[in-house]
């Protein structure tokens, strides 16, 4: 019987079957594998997928904290001086920019800035971030965003604003568009005003438009900056650049500075300079040096106002005593070189203390260094006056005052170099040693107040956002500068300068009320040419003095640059500053008279 035609052999059966066996448990292999990844992405790596998903979409941005402000006194209030005011810079990401031009001409309608410029801007390469404008208002950038442009959008920033323009600008800086702060107080104390930034998530679009920024978003609360009160009295300050710019104008110098200070504290209660500069507008300032505080920076050679710490030193050093008299040849030989007087000294004859004060004799600030080495300068004449000049009075370094430039002046060593007995001398009467006018009046302070050297200051207290205040108490750096009576001494001194000055044939504006102290001593200091030695027709004019009632309260200290007057510059470029200054301190009220008058 043949077999059926229809009807396979039992081996090819069994060869389809395996084979349609092994192609079910692929695809069921297949089906199981994509099973797992779906379990292992939706159930297993939810979370980590779901945050990479976010990652185009969720921008971390900073939360500026608000710079503290700054205040100082007025009267018996206290009122802000430099504040802040929000304003927005309008940026772009030209990785996400889709219409650069039709866009910028959006833009430029509200700004009214170049459509032509920000388009080249939102067209820029291997950048993600181009400002296009800055300190716009808040409608500004809401019609800003309300375009919801990709790519486009604005950030807040505190801009500093000063609502007494210029006052005190020097000792203030002013804040930059980096937020970072540049000279004077803003500078010191950049760090404390600025405080510590926060963070935020925001949810944004695909082309990183934001469309979810609350409070709800915030991960990390920004710290304000701490607000600062100064130790300024305004109206002291106001009356004092009045005052420097008239006499500027009239003396027609390089510059002018002036410093009040408290004697018993070291708080600064007025420092100006002029020419100044107004802060806000500190973009359009061609000359830099405007930005310096130059009553802290500027060190010059003080000239014979110098001569009040020289006699302050001989009196401590017990070599001489108030009383004291000496022949005085009208010259001294030292070094082969001759140190004399001005004419006006009245010659060779014998001399007192208050003599070398007022008729300021260099012969006789020389004969005090003397005395310091035995009746001769020597080693030991050079040891003491330098170590009074650097340890007692703290010249040659910053006093540490809260300013952003602080230069530290010169004071040359005692041991070695050609001439150093002749150095010396000159230093004793203020040439051949520099000095900023604030070393001179914490130096000064620190004689008449009794001996105690007050580190200066500009700040009262500060307040932190937590409202936590802070009072600056006064710091002592030296306690025995001179003893107690020295500053009585010298201060007595010191009036009887006044005195003689005022005297017939003298300065009437140096006529003060009966009841109040006053005493100073002027300084003409020869300007040093740079190759060395000193111009003959250059002078610098300064001035070191004080007011007081049973006591003295303040010291008043002016340095003038390079004025031009008809007589000495120290007299006729730094005195009349003085007295001005000290005249507006006793008829405001700032000095307690003395008792029962």
């Amino acid at each position: 019987m043949r077999p059926s035609q229809n009807s396979r052999p039992p081996a090819a059966s069994n060869s389809a079957g395996r084979r349609l066996a092994v192609w079910y448990g692929a695809l069921i292999l297949i089906m199981m594998i994509f099973v797992f990844r779906l379990f292992w992405l939706q159930i297993v790596r939810h979370d980590q997928y779901r945050a990479a998903a976010l990652s185009d979409q969720l921008k971390q941005y900073s939360i500026a904290p608000q710079r503290g402000i700054i205040e100082a006194q007025e009267g018996d209030s206290v009122v802000p001086i430099v504040l802040n005011q929000e304003l927005y810079t309008l940026y772009a990401d030209p990785t996400l920019v889709k219409n650069a031009v039709p866009d910028a001409v959006k833009l430029s309608a509200i700004t009214k800035g170049s459509a032509v410029i920000y388009a080249e801007q939102m067209k820029s390469k291997n950048t993600r971030y181009v400002a296009l404008a800055q300190k716009l208002n808040q409608n500004q950038s809401n019609q800003i965003l309300a375009l919801k442009l990709p790519g486009v959008g604005t950030q807040g920033q505190d801009y500093r604003t000063y609502p007494d323009d210029s006052l005190a600008s020097q000792l203030l800086g002013f804040v930059n568009n980096n937020g970072q702060g540049q000279y004077g107080i803003e500078q010191a104390l950049n760090s404390q005003l600025t405080g510590t930034p926060g963070t935020l998530k925001a949810i944004t679009d695909a082309n990183g438009v934001p469309l979810a920024a609350s409070r709800d978003n915030v991960q990390i609360d920004p710290v304000n900056g701490d607000n600062i009160e100064l130790t300024i009295n305004l109206g002291m300050q106001t009356q004092m650049e009045t005052i420097l710019k008239q006499e500027y104008q009239k003396t027609k110098s390089q510059g002018l500075s002036a410093i009040i200070m408290d004697v018993n504290t070291g708080q600064i209660k007025a420092m100006a300079n002029y020419p100044t500069y107004n802060p806000a507008s500190y973009q359009e300032v061609s000359d830099q040096n405007l930005f310096q505080n130059a009553a802290v920076d500027n060190p010059i050679e003080p000239g014979s106002s110098m001569k009040n710490l020289t006699t302050a030193a001989a009196l401590n050093l017990g070599v001489v005593q108030p009383s004291t008299t000496f022949y005085d040849p009208a010259h001294w030989v030292i070094d082969g070189f001759n140190i004399t007087d001005i004419e006006e000294d009245g010659g060779a004859g014998v001399k007192s203390l208050g003599d070398i004060l007022n008729l300021s004799l260099n012969t006789g600030a020389t004969w005090e260094l003397m005395q310091m080495g035995g009746g001769q300068i020597n080693q030991q004449a050079r040891d003491h006056w330098y170590d009074y000049m650097v340890n007692h009075y703290r010249l040659g370094r910053p006093t540490g005052i809260e300013q952003g430039y602080e230069a530290a002046g010169y004071v040359p060593g005692p041991d070695n170099g050609y001439g150093l007995n002749l150095t010396y001398a000159n230093t004793a009467f203020g040439q051949g040693v520099t000095l900023t006018a604030l070393q001179m009046s914490a130096a000064l302070s620190s004689i008449l107040n009794g001996g105690t050297y007050y580190q200066p200051t500009l700040v009262a207290k500060t307040t932190a956002a937590n409202g936590k205040v802070k009072v600056k108490a006064p710091t002592a750096l030296e306690k025995n500068a001179v003893k107690p009576q020295v500053g009585q001494q010298l201060a007595t001194l010191m009036e009887y300068v006044v005195a003689q000055h005022l005297n017939p044939g003298g300065f009437s504006y140096l006529n003060f009320p009966s009841n109040y102290i006053v005493g100073g001593k002027t300084g003409t200091a020869q300007v040093a040419q740079p190759g060395g030695g000193y111009y003959d027709d250059k002078f610098n004019g300064t001035y070191a003095g004080f007011v007081g009632g049973d006591k003295v309260q303040d010291v008043i200290v002016v340095f003038n640059t390079l004025p031009d007057v008809p007589g000495y510059a120290g007299s006729y470029g730094g005195q009349p500053v003085f007295g001005d200054l000290a005249h507006m301190l006793i008829n405001g009220g700032y000095i307690t008279p003395k008792s029962g008058s």
